[in-house]
């Protein structure tokens, strides 16, 4: 109930946030229409270019910036601007509502926490600077003291965008906070510094030169979100090779079918829930999906590939076989690594090789043990606490089937 309120918070204080600005902007009328429609127009292109993805930050960067260089935006061409922050937020409202309708037609529309983090932070850049710009605070600022004031005022736009970002999932989901906000504020050194330095470049060239600066100074943002889609689609099919890899084990008939996928599901959430960061996630989770490679290397398989029940030099040497095997896909080391370690004793154990264990031997004693399985295969693990699993771990473990309601990934 809590988390539905602070959501609703949220979302309020966006929906409030429009109406008044809307509100304002009809009653005053809509100062420099030419510029408003060129910024408009900037971000409604943006969210038009909107592309989805897994782990997208920003799915929009060219409308994220056309937004910031519009509420940071003093002057066009020498002449002062007369907008307001209620404006601002009105146009870049309008646009991204534009914007996203073919979106919305194929159902792929933006949720409502995209849009009100889009007002939300909108609006914090532009009472930041527009009225302290329009009552003439910045008149003896110039040159690289007026650029050095658009930076720090960003560097607070895109803290308060990384929270903005991490409360809806947290909320949502139960992950830590903390690491949820690292995560996006790591992010904000990539797609998200090219957004800032865009935004802050197009407000200082468009004072100069005029509206001609936003096509020029936008063509490099939309050239890097073509790159980053790029990677995107490299990394996608680098995770499909992995998985076709790791279901090897199940064509072979060495364990069951979706025992990797479940078990790769499963690590994840605890490693999220553990405060792992993305890169930390990204090994855990295609070890995960490799954990049982080893078996490949055996005469005589393991009966359903169980291997949490074996004694623990059997385990070691089918975790080595399968390091052996992954570092000659040309795999990461880092994820042989991991699952070279994954049947060592848990104190040295890195904490990827921790996660897999722990999460392997539960989906092993769970699968076949019926509707109470999940809950007596919680606390076997939390027996085996004593010297094969870490504590901490196990816990995680629980927490993360408590918000799932005991159960385990859907298999497949």
């Amino acid at each position: 109930m809590r988390d539905g309120r602070a959501l609703l918070l949220i979302h309020g204080s966006a929906a409030l946030l429009s109406l008044v600005c809307l509100g304002v902007t009809s009653w005053t009328g809509l100062e420099q229409r030419g510029i408003a429609l060129a910024f408009g127009a900037l971000v409604a292109l943006g969210e038009l270019a909107r592309w989805y993805g897994p782990q997208v930050r920003e799915a929009a960067p060219l409308g994220a910036a056309g937004a910031l260089s519009y509420a940071l935006l003093g002057e066009d061409a020498g002449r002062a601007t007369t907008h307001g922050v209620a404006q601002v937020v009105s146009v870049v409202l309008a646009a991204s509502l534009v914007g996203c309708v073919p979106h919305v037609a194929r159902g792929r529309g933006p949720v409502f926490d995209h849009l009100a983090r889009r007002v939300l932070t909108v609006g914090f850049a532009a009472v930041c600077f527009q009225p302290l710009y329009n009552s003439g605070a910045f008149t003896d600022w110039s040159g690289p003291a007026y650029a050095l004031l658009l930076i720090t005022l960003l560097a607070l736009t895109a803290l308060c965008d990384a929270v903005l970002a991490a409360a809806p999932a947290h909320l949502r989901t139960g992950w830590p906070f903390g690491p949820l906000l690292r995560e996006e504020l790591r992010g904000m050194l990539g797609i998200g510094s090219a957004v800032c330095a865009t935004g802050a470049v197009m407000a200082l060239a468009v004072a100069v030169v005029g509206l001609w600066a936003l096509p020029v100074f936008c063509l490099p943002l939309l050239l890097a979100q073509v790159s980053v889609r790029r990677y995107a689609a490299v990394r996608t099919t680098y995770r499909q090779t992995i998985a076709s890899l790791a279901r090897a084990t199940e064509i072979a008939g060495c364990t069951p079918a979706g025992h990797a996928r479940r078990v790769a599901a499963l690590s994840r959430a605890v490693g999220r829930d553990l405060g792992l960061s993305e890169a930390e996630l990204t090994v855990l989770e295609y070890a995960a999906l490799m954990h049982d490679i080893g078996q490949l290397s055996l005469v005589d398989p393991v009966p359903a590939g169980a291997t949490a029940g074996l004694p623990d030099a059997e385990q070691r040497r089918i975790a080595l076989l399968g390091g052996a095997v992954v570092r000659q896909t040309g795999v990461d080391a880092e994820v042989a690594v991991v699952v070279e370690r994954q049947a060592d004793p848990y104190p040295e154990q890195p904490p990827a090789a921790r996660i897999v264990r722990a999460v392997n031997a539960y989906e092993e004693k769970a699968r076949d043990a019926g509707p109470g399985g999940p809950l007596t295969a919680l606390e076997e693990l939390r027996l085996g606490t004593a010297g094969d699993y870490a504590p901490e771990v196990v816990e995680a473990l629980a927490r993360v089937l408590s918000r799932e309601g005991l159960t385990l990934p859907s298999a497949g």
